[in-house]
């Protein structure tokens, strides 16, 4: 129960802060008390309004699929790559015959020319405003569906952009993460040794040049940012559990390239 009041005070803690000082400066200590009551129904209503009656996961499903539909069709058609990438993510995550007919419903309302980003972005961004975590597992979602093809064009780049704006990313992480997801690309299909050592330094966000400290506090914090318990504790629909603990194994997988090739 306690634990229960602390996250909530935490989630709505911008209507605590800004009602506390009101409060405060119309009415001293019992002022400050009093706003930051009022001002925590406030924002706790606020949410309501705006998330709807739809959980966190609920929400982070739809919009999963439903920017996915919007990415394919950047280009005027989805391609079967595109349409095979997203049945793709569903058997991965394990989703029985209903859920999946709920993804499919959302990837082609997203596919439709008069789809609007913000209706499942802007909740999406008010509820994972402060959870880096599950912002970067949304977008590399979408890198992922843009680059089903082979490539990512950039008519499917300006939608990613258009999510990054929504979910408060700058231009330099969106740049990262492209960076980095493009290096995995290549390191899964890699042939050549020379080739893999290369894109697994990309894959942990990395030059070939830092010492062992940087490379392992890079590797600790992406493995930190896409672990899967605590995804699904900030947000991520269970479902999706899977996806998370495939990318902590690419991170592995990349981390001990490097870690071989030192020795």
């Amino acid at each position: 129960m306690a634990n229960q009041v602390i996250d909530n005070i935490k989630r709505f803690r911008t209507g605590v802060i800004v009602g506390g000082v009101i409060g405060f400066w119309t009415g001293g200590a019992w002022g400050l008390l009093f706003g930051a009551a009022v001002g925590f129904v406030i924002n706790r209503w606020l949410y309501r309004v705006l998330l709807g009656d739809k959980s966190p996961q609920a929400l982070f499903f739809k919009a999963t699929f439903a920017v996915m539909g919007k990415v394919a069709k950047a280009d005027g058609r989805v391609t079967e790559h595109e349409i095979q990438f997203a049945r793709d993510v569903m058997v991965r995550m394990r989703l029985d015959e209903d859920k999946k007919r709920q993804a499919m419903a959302y990837f082609s309302e997203g596919k439709q020319t008069d789809f609007d980003l913000s209706s499942v972005l802007r909740p999406l961004s008010l509820l994972i405003q402060r959870r880096s975590g599950v912002k970067v597992m949304f977008l590399e979602i979408q890198l992922q569906a843009a680059m089903a093809d082979g490539e990512i064009s950039p008519n499917e780049l300006a939608v990613i952009q258009q999510v990054c704006t929504f979910l408060k990313m700058s231009q330099e992480e969106m740049n990262q993460l492209l960076a980095r997801m493009q290096a995995q690309q290549s390191f899964d299909g890699a042939q050549s040794s020379q080739v893999s050592i290369e894109e697994a330094y990309k894959v942990l966000g990395v030059s070939s040049d830092v010492d062992d400290a940087q490379l392992k506090k890079a590797y600790r914090r992406l493995m930190s940012q896409h672990h899967p318990d605590k995804l699904v504790a900030k947000g991520l629909p269970p479902e999706m559990m899977q996806l998370a603990k495939e990318k902590t194994q690419e991170i592995q997988a990349a981390y001990d390239r490097v870690k071989t090739a030192r020795k």
